[in-house]
């Protein structure tokens, strides 16, 4: 990362109050870890906070100075993880450079996370950037995991960075926390945002055709571009294979992109012709604002094979990767075409906020889609896989979807969530509404020799809610499946509400104290696009298709 960024971000840090030694003890006493916050707040060398800040500003500075704790730790797990892959490129395993190289672009991310969350005033916004900070750090650890690289080589490659990386962990949450617990103490805010969450569920209307069935934070220029028939004449860039296009593959059409989108402000689209483009796509994070539009489902095909068994992390096995803000994409498939026996091996992956996929269809067997982290909006698309095929630490809504669960390895069962939510605090979950869940072809023969469940618990929090859906007798009676034990049984939130089909009865559902079948309304409707995917400060309606009384 550029030193002038991280710069930056120090003269943001150093702008912000801190606050009094008297005042941290009983301030960290209510976050999750009370003693990281302890030394790391009692070991800051700015400790004066005016007395004359009420309550309310004394939360809000306390905010404050934990963000810029935080920062100042994660900015040295950047500088040790730096270290650790200059180490590992001078000839040491090339496994772990692998895993290194992954961290160094979520750290970076995490710094750009921290940065934003302290520049904005938006409290929504910054808990959606802190939440995806906290899925970065899971997702370093699990790249040394996926490639099957002991703890001991972190302890002995870079052992200050192991014990950082995991106060860091702590220091997120507790950000997390404190953030939360400042937003929401100004009694005139709480106020607003619970008149204006009792207008949403008490207002719900019946679709009318004037509607088009997206999120309101789809602008109406986009939702044009949407609803139009892209072609050649009316795209920024044209990508064909038999040379009629600017270019023969979307790579290098990404790369045209990024010197005409400049800084972001303009919305890039590029329309890729029918074919199969067999490449490996990612679009960073400093890709903003960039639609790509097929001429169809399984038309306009990007395909790749990348996978756990054959030396990728989960995270690198994305055939297409998307980070930039903002993406849009219609009428596409994105394949892993690795099979079941390669394990993980992702058709999408994005942590790209705000982002819409219109049509699209996704094909993969282990972790095809990729929901990793942000706001995103599914609608229209047909997702295909068998293990935690739906995956991931975003706040993802999959609506008016077909989800079609394919044939395992004979030793395996199907399960189409794994949500990775490990705080408690996150805005994050997998919410599948109005969709419906079938058996694929492959499957749909040989169905009774294979168990399929809705979902099983990642994360300690892992969060999914089922409603308004059709479920095929596919799935087993208990619905749910656990990942270890009774890891995360407790803590976990799973839900269905009003679902419908021969897979649909709650009688003999899982019995754990995190499972509910919602019955309350009120209670659905906290995970509707417009109160649950980006909330109700920034969202204030939706124009997504729902029925009179959700």
């Amino acid at each position: 990362m550029g030193s002038l960024v991280i710069l930056a971000t120090l003269i943001i840090a150093s702008k912000f109050l801190v606050v009094h030694s008297n005042s941290i003890p009983t301030s960290c006493n209510q976050t999750p870890y009370p003693q990281v916050c302890n030394h790391y707040m009692n070991n800051n060398n700015n400790n004066n906070l005016s007395s004359t800040l009420d309550l309310h500003d004394q939360g809000f500075a306390f905010r404050d100075i934990a963000l810029k704790v935080t920062m100042d730790q994660a900015i040295e797990a950047h500088r040790l993880v730096t270290s650790a892959v200059n180490l590992n490129s001078l000839g040491h395993e090339e496994r772990a450079k692998l895993a290194w190289d992954d961290c160094l672009e979520l750290y970076e991310d995490t710094i750009d996370k921290l940065s934003r969350s302290m520049s904005s005033k938006d409290v929504l916004d910054a808990n959606t950037w802190l939440s995806a900070s906290i899925a970065n750090q899971q997702t370093c650890q699990n790249g040394f995991i996926d490639l099957n690289i002991p703890i001991s080589h972190l302890q002995s490659s870079s052992p200050n960075f192991y014990k950082l990386s995991t106060d860091l962990s702590m220091l997120l949450s507790n950000s997390l926390a404190i953030h939360k617990a400042s937003s929401t103490s100004s009694s005139s805010s709480s106020s607003s945002s619970a008149m204006h969450f009792n207008k949403q569920v008490r207002g719900r209307r019946l679709l009318l055709k004037s509607d088009d069935g997206f999120p309101e934070w789809v602008s109406a220029s986009d939702r044009k571009l949407l609803q139009s028939n892209i072609g050649p004449k009316s795209a920024d860039i044209v990508v064909s294979q038999d040379g009629s296009g600017n270019y023969k593959s979307i790579t290098e059409a990404v790369a045209a992109a990024k010197k005409t989108s400049g800084s972001g402000t303009k919305r890039v689209v590029i329309y890729v012709k029918a074919g199969v483009y067999k490449e490996n796509v990612e679009i960073k994070k400093t890709m903003k604002r960039l639609m790509f539009v097929g001429d169809g489902m399984d038309a306009t095909i990007v395909s790749g094979n990348k996978n756990a068994q054959d030396g990728s992390t989960t995270f690198r096995s994305a055939t297409f990767a998307v980070s930039g803000e903002g993406f849009i994409a219609q009428d596409m498939t994105f394949e892993n075409t690795a099979g079941p026996q390669k394990h993980q091996a992702v058709a999408l992956r994005s942590g790209a906020d705000l982002s819409v996929f219109y049509r699209c269809s996704f094909k993969g067997y282990q972790d095809t889609l990729y929901v990793y982290a942000q706001r995103q909006f599914y609608r229209d698309c047909n997702i295909y896989g068998t293990l935690d095929f739906i995956f991931g630490d975003a706040t993802a809504i999959l609506q008016n979807c077909n989800i079609y669960v394919r044939k395992p390895m004979s030793n395996q069962f199907n399960t189409v969530t794994a949500q990775a939510r490990t705080d408690p605090n996150e805005n994050t979950g997998i919410i599948i509404h109005n969709s419906r869940i079938t058996a694929a072809p492959d499957l749909r023969a040989v169905q009774g020799s294979f168990k399929t469940y809705l979902g099983r618990p990642w994360q300690k929090y892992s969060r999914t809610v089922i409603m308004k859906s059709n479920l095929d007798g596919l799935i087993a009676p208990q619905g749910w499946f656990p990942w270890s034990g009774s890891f995360g049984l407790d803590t976990l939130y799973y839900g269905e509400y009003m679902n419908t089909g021969a897979g649909a009865a709650t009688g003999g559902r899982v019995k754990w104290p995190g499972f509910r079948v919602i019955t309350s309304a009120v209670e659905a409707g906290k995970f509707t696009v417009g109160n649950f995917l980006a909330g109700d400060s920034w969202l204030p309606g939706t124009g997504v298709p729902f029925e009179a009384g959700l």
